[in-house]
């Protein structure tokens, strides 16, 4: 999990993966709309199969023990 930071000086201290902005949320968004992994390291260069990795599990742990939401 290193390769996730929190730091309140960046994008107001949301997640996001070491040494860049780009949000675990954003990551998150762009697999659940139906991008490849392949289009998502090709859209932001500087990711790395790692880094996608990191923010899944990074996202699971988050909700693990969180209620359901019905949408």
């Amino acid at each position: 999990m290193d390769r996730i930071v929190v730091d309140h000086e960046i994008l107001g201290g949301k997640p996001v993966v070491k040494g860049t902005r780009i949000p675990v949320y954003l990551i998150i968004e762009l697999l659940g709309n139906g991008l490849t992994e392949k289009e998502v390291l090709w859209e932001y260069p500087t990711l790395t199969k790692e880094d996608i990795k990191a923010a899944l599990l990074y996202a699971s742990k988050c909700i693990e023990n969180e209620e359901t939401i019905i949408l």
